[in-house]
């Protein structure tokens, strides 16, 4: 019998879910990640993760289930029995969730209470980590935000997770399961998905500099965002498991940086002039923005000892390689050189 620890990732295919994969494969645990039936794989992110599935002791393991089937999510759970829950699971784009409003509400906020129950009604002692967002400030009301902030979400995304944060913490209060929030504010990483805008500046540069694309489109380039790196933001999920007492936590940097200078801090790392290369297409405006969110991670830095270790400069010029990379080796495949 295993003695391994075992952690159920919801999310594992995303930016987050790979990360914290290869965090907890590093601490000896024992991984399973939920992935929902698809025509097309979509493991990219984690493929470098697990060995053959034939092999016996393959410590990463990805099961079949849908955070919008109840009986699927509990039979996981019951399955699996994991002494640690990481729901990073969601329609996770700010901006569609305009578009799919419904869906985004599904998966995103009761996705969260069908796991909540699965683990309450199966008795397992699993400890519970919910993805919250900093974008549940929304309207923010004061600056910076921290864990006794109002919420004011400005999207139905927003909305789906503040939903999901109460649920979390009602859970908690009466049925005494171990239940965290992280509230996380904006992460970011070479694998984050190009729809997402620091993604699609960094994939647009080397683009733009291997001479396969003119221009790039953006909305709102004034808002203001707390901007750290992923790989940092899933040690603090670990941590907040590993404590005695269950509670919320916001995981920040407590700078805020423009869409602006992102590009600028970019273009310029690049040698070009973003200006020359940037028109505002107002499709990429939300109807309601979030102007502003800067994160007070004073509680976490004191109570759990995290604190991030990638800066902004850091952070970016990181992407801008990983992506300049990435081109290349299209551009050679596409030469059919090397």
């Amino acid at each position: 019998m295993s003695s391994r620890k075992k952690a159920l990732i919801t999310g594992i295919t995303g930016q987050d879910g790979s990360y914290l994969a290869e965090f907890l494969l590093g601490k000896g645990y024992e991984v399973f990640g939920l992935i929902r039936r698809s025509s097309s794989f979509n493991t990219n992110r984690v493929d470098h993760l697990y060995k053959d599935p034939h092999e016996k002791n393959t410590c990463l393991k990805l099961i079949y289930g849908d955070l919008a089937d109840a009986s699927s999510v509990s039979h996981v759970v019951r399955d699996v029995a994991p002494d640690e829950i990481y729901n990073l699971g969601a329609q996770s784009h700010v901006r569609v969730s305009f578009d799919v409003p419904e869906y985004t509400g599904e998966i995103t906020a009761l996705g969260t209470t069908r796991l909540l129950e699965a683990v309450r009604d199966c008795g397992c002692k699993a400890k519970f980590y919910q993805a919250s967002s900093s974008e549940m400030y929304g309207k923010v009301l004061e600056t910076p935000q921290s864990e006794k902030t109002p919420f004011y979400p400005r999207s139905p995304y927003g909305a789906a997770k503040v939903y999901s944060h109460w649920m979390t913490v009602n859970y908690r209060e009466a049925y005494g399961l171990f239940a965290c929030n992280g509230i996380l504010f904006n992460h970011e990483s070479p694998r984050r998905g190009e729809t997402f805008v620091t993604r699609k500046i960094t994939m647009a540069l080397a683009r733009i500099k291997h001479d396969l694309q003119k221009k790039i489109f953006l909305g709102n380039l004034d808002a203001k965002r707390d901007w750290g790196f992923a790989g940092d933001y899933v040690e603090a999920m670990w941590l907040m498991l590993q404590q005695k007492e269950a509670d919320d936590y916001v995981v920040a940097t407590g700078e805020t940086h423009s869409v602006k200078e992102f590009l600028q801090v970019a273009f310029d790392y690049a040698d070009l002039d973003w200006k020359k290369y940037v028109e505002i297409d107002k499709r990429y405006f939300r109807p309601t923005e979030v102007d502003l969110l800067l994160g007070d991670a004073s509680k976490a830095r004191r109570k759990l000892k995290w604190k991030p270790k990638v800066g902004f400069k850091e952070l970016v010029r990181m992407m801008v390689d990983a992506d300049m990379g990435l081109v290349e080796r299209e551009v050679y495949g596409l030469k059919g050189k090397r």
